[in-house]
């Protein structure tokens, strides 16, 4: 939405107001990486005393996501996809149907085995469906989950086709010299800045706890046409004391812009 630029009278600066128009229902396809990566146990332990698995934490985050979304607009619809070597549809009908999603979700694994990752099917399916969504005078958005310590997604997408927007919420291992998460990362950087049409988020954390799977998957509620720019983005804030500056600027796994590096 593009902004009005109103002076101020009598005064030395100007405000800003954004101009008047519809904010869009959503359709949103959730991609769930379903490599043997998904499989890592986190440092967060379940109900039953055992350490959560990476896939099992995902779609509890999912489901609480799904939930926070229909109660902010009833009318926004999901499908679901999952990532191997390329995407294939999981739930490719759209609904808005909580039972439905849960159903979809519910028998979700993850593979044994490791591959690479290629996104362009993924990105043609996503530019199919985002044509029938504008036709209806609505968006589409595709939230990928990605858990690939030291494979590079790729993909083959024209620079000048961006009908949907992609956020990214990538969970790693730490670095070490077996992986590449942070080549991984840029990879995944760039693929948001290809394909996206509105302000694309992308996400990381390598820390292992339920926390950094469900507070990003809060932050993507936000709807892309009612979004700031990620480098102007400081929330959640933390309710912890708030630390000087200095020890700010070289905090790592934070979520305040793209040009992140990860470090152990």
């Amino acid at each position: 939405m593009e902004e009005d630029t109103v002076a101020v009278t009598g005064g030395a600066s100007s405000r800003y107001a954004l101009k008047q128009g519809r904010i869009k229902n959503e359709d949103i396809l959730i991609c769930i990486d379903v490599d043997a990566e998904s499989r890592a146990e986190m440092k967060t332990t379940g109900t039953n005393g055992k350490p959560l698995i990476r896939m099992e934490c995902v779609k509890q985050a999912i489901i609480l996501f799904i939930h926070n979304k229909l109660s902010i607009n009833p009318d926004h619809r999901f499908a679901f996809a999952t990532l191997s070597k390329s995407a294939a549809w999981l739930k490719k009908d759209f609904t808005s149907n909580v039972e439905s999603a849960v159903a979809s979700l519910r028998g979700l694994s993850a593979n044994k085995t490791s591959s690479r990752a290629d996104l362009t099917l993924l990105f043609r399916a996503a530019a199919q469906e985002a044509k029938i969504s504008r036709s209806q005078n609505r968006i589409f958005r595709v939230i990928l989950i990605y858990c690939r310590s030291s494979m590079r997604p790729t993909h083959d997408w024209p620079l000048n086709q961006k009908l949907f927007t992609l956020d990214v919420m990538y969970l790693h291992d730490k670095p070490s010299p077996d992986n590449c998460p942070q080549d991984v990362y840029d990879s995944l950087v760039d693929a948001v800045e290809h394909v996206s049409e509105y302000e694309g988020y992308i996400f990381e954390s390598g820390q292992g706890l339920a926390r950094s799977v469900f507070k990003p998957m809060s932050m993507l509620l936000s709807h892309p046409q009612q979004r700031c720019a990620q480098d102007d983005l400081d929330i959640p804030r933390s309710l912890a004391k708030k630390v000087p500056v200095t020890e700010a600027t070289n905090a790592v796994d934070h979520y305040n812009g793209n040009n992140i590096q990860i470090i152990s």
